[in-house]
């Protein structure tokens, strides 16, 4: 949101312009706007994108803080209700939920909205992080809580902090982009270790195959011990006891 006005608090009282994101206000002078606005050299970011990057990552950390214990579904935005693993992204978010996990989602359709709806029906906390975008705010009908972002890189900061959990159902490139800076992630130290379940062997079982036999042992490119940082299910089922038992020294389930 953005207004126009007096700023009492501005020692001259010139008028200011001010952003304000979840209750937190930026100001800048009129007089400065021209310059902060102006068209630079290529690649050059303008003072008022760098205030609206900052606002949005005070409000995510801050909308985060409301869920102690999390667990986040991606997956393709494209599967649909025909679709099986539609269902086990259900079951399995019901499941979660009943044990007393938030489920946290991308907010848009398909696995997400699947994982959304097993907590919303569970009765859960049902949580949506959302991309805003010019044509569509895409958020499912069974998301309760959220938090909405205009970049998608202060998103994805979010997604990857939210949970003490994250799981992977079958998904295109915004899925395996996910997948693989988490993994990374964790492989650098740059976040802590946390359980990655990748679910359906039939779809992850031939990359995961690759990643051994190239990435591994023909190129080296990888430790073996990197190969760990990721755990393969089948179905709902397998993943929640996995979960279950990965998640005994943490004492998630208590």
């Amino acid at each position: 949101m953005v207004t126009k006005g007096k700023n009492p608090n501005h020692h001259d009282g010139h008028e200011v312009v001010c952003f304000t994101s979840q209750g937190r206000e930026i100001c800048i002078p009129v007089s400065q706007l021209e310059h902060i606005f102006k068209k630079g050299k290529t690649r050059e970011v303008s003072t008022w994108t760098i205030f609206k990057i900052m606002a949005e990552f005070i409000a995510g950390f801050e909308f985060l803080k409301r869920y102690k214990k999390a667990v986040s579904i991606m997956g393709s935005a494209r599967v649909g209700l025909q679709n099986g693993v539609y269902q086990e992204a259900t079951d399995l978010a019901s499941k979660l939920s009943k044990a007393g996990f938030a489920v946290i989602t991308g907010g848009g359709p398909g696995i997400m909205e699947a994982g959304n709806k097993g907590a919303f029906e569970a009765g859960g906390r049902s949580v949506g992080i959302n991309i805003k975008l010019p044509f569509e705010q895409r958020t499912n009908a069974y998301v309760k809580e959220s938090e909405s972002f205009s970049f998608f890189f202060t998103r994805k900061v979010m997604l990857e902090t939210a949970s003490s959990v994250y799981i992977f159902f079958p998904g295109g490139f915004g899925t395996l982009d996910e997948l693989f800076e988490m993994i990374t992630l964790i492989q650098t130290k740059k976040i802590r270790p946390v359980p990655i379940i990748l679910v359906n062997r039939e779809f992850w079982q031939p990359l995961l195959e690759w990643i051994k036999a190239y990435i591994y042992e023909k190129n080296k490119a990888i430790d073996k011990a990197d190969m760990e940082i990721y755990h393969l299910v089948n179905n709902a089922d397998e993943a929640y006891k996995l979960i279950k038992e990965l998640s005994k020294n943490k004492n998630l389930f208590n």
